[in-house]
């Protein structure tokens, strides 16, 4: 196993996501969207932030794949879709992490098309150096350099997830 350099400490995660949550809760004051985790990587995130949303939050999961190791494929495949209707629907996408935003856009224009009332996405880590996609997230816990980081749920072939802070890999 690599060793970690710490990037995002875990006190500074729990800051954020509790700032995050103020702001979506000001932005859907007395009516919570349906949050929309992409998995794998946002479950510590997800489950993190819906626990600060007021009301009651329906969630719903879809796994998505454009990774191999630490390198975009290019080609995005849905593994798992969701099981909610969104018509009509606040949806709220919650991501670990937006990197070229390629495969957010590609989901962003997939769920627009099934005629949500609004959509929206929340991100813990955003890449603005590697951004080309045309879907930049509304709501932005951290502002990161364009390097592969693991941990708070991403990973190196499944490992390093369960990490409780944000890191890069050493050598």
């Amino acid at each position: 196993m690599r060793s970690v350099e710490t990037l995002i400490s875990e006190d500074e995660i729990r800051e954020k996501v509790s700032e995050l949550a103020e702001l979506i809760n000001g932005d859907y004051a007395g009516n919570p969207p349906l949050l929309v985790g992409i998995l794998k990587g946002c479950i510590y995130f997800l489950a993190d932030l819906s626990r600060q949303l007021h009301g009651h939050c329906a969630i719903d999961f879809m796994a998505i794949e454009s990774y191999d190791g630490e390198s975009s494929t290019g080609a995005v495949k849905i593994r798992m879709d969701l099981a909610t209707n969104i018509e009509g629907r606040d949806v709220l996408i919650v991501e670990d992490i937006v990197d070229t935003g390629m495969t957010l856009s590609y989901v962003a224009e997939l769920l627009m098309s099934r005629k949500p009332r609004s959509l929206r996405v929340v991100t813990l880590l955003f890449k603005p150096g590697s951004f080309k996609g045309s879907c930049k997230p509304d709501f932005i816990g951290f502002e990161i350099p364009n390097e592969f980081v693991v941990g708070y749920g991403m990973d190196l072939g499944e490992e390093y997830r369960n990490l409780k802070f944000v890191g890069r890999l050493g050598t």
